[in-house]
């Protein structure tokens, strides 16, 4: 494993270039799907339409997950609605492209803060706790379906991280005083991802923006 991690946790040379292979080859499936679910003659090209969609929203929801409105001491933090964006994947197209781009979202939040120390952690902090969210795309045909989907990923978020925690405290983290490691995680993954949640479904029901959403979403389908 030191071929792809340095002593710190971090990646190295290596470890970048395998993992931004591993996005690559993850972006060649997405395409495959989306090309078995496009009608037409044109299904290349619908195909490659609805991969750069999907592109530009893993790009948006890498870029406000940076943008943190309030960040906490043993990690997580409240960011500018980077989990719709990387849910709308599946609120597009399904949940088969959901969990392959919430996979990819995985690895690129580990190569935007490589920080490894066992394989469970690894899992539960980057792959499944992103990949969850796929399960919006169960109800992408639904009617509020983009509302129901976000409720749904959030949550599948919340086990996955409430997980992770469980892990961190066996590997030594310091969890608050009188309280037992799994009230604990329960109650500080909700406090952030819970106000996230909050924020966001505030702005998905305001009028102009679940509007926009829509006709994106039948833009992105056309």
């Amino acid at each position: 494993m030191s071929v792809f991690f340095n002593a710190d946790g971090g990646l190295t040379g290596a470890g970048y270039f395998t993992f931004a292979a591993l996005i690559a080859l993850l972006l060649l499936c997405v395409f495959a799907v989306l090309k078995g679910h496009s009608d037409g003659s044109r299904r290349n090209g619908m195909a490659a339409k609805k991969l750069a969609i999907c592109g530009m929203c893993l790009a948006l929801a890498a870029v406000t997950s940076m943008i943190k409105v309030f960040e906490f001491t043993y990690g997580g933090s409240v960011t500018l609605c980077s989990m719709l964006f990387a849910m709308l994947p599946a609120w597009f197209y399904g949940a088969q492209t959901g969990f392959l781009c919430g996979l990819i979202y995985g690895l690129i939040q580990f190569l935007l803060g490589p920080y490894f120390l066992t394989l469970p952690q690894f899992l539960f902090d980057y792959i499944f706790a992103f990949m969850i969210m796929g399960a919006a795309g169960f109800f992408y045909r639904s009617k509020n379906g983009l509302m129901i989907g976000y409720v749904t990923a959030v949550i599948g978020r919340w086990v996955m991280a409430t997980i992770a925690g469980l892990i961190w405290y066996a590997l030594g983290t310091v969890i608050w005083e009188g309280w037992s490691p799994l009230p604990y995680s329960m109650v500080y993954n909700v406090i952030y991802i819970g106000a996230e949640a909050v924020l966001t479904i505030v702005i998905i029901c305001l009028p102009p923006v679940r509007s926009a959403l829509s006709r994106v979403k039948k833009e992105a389908n056309s």
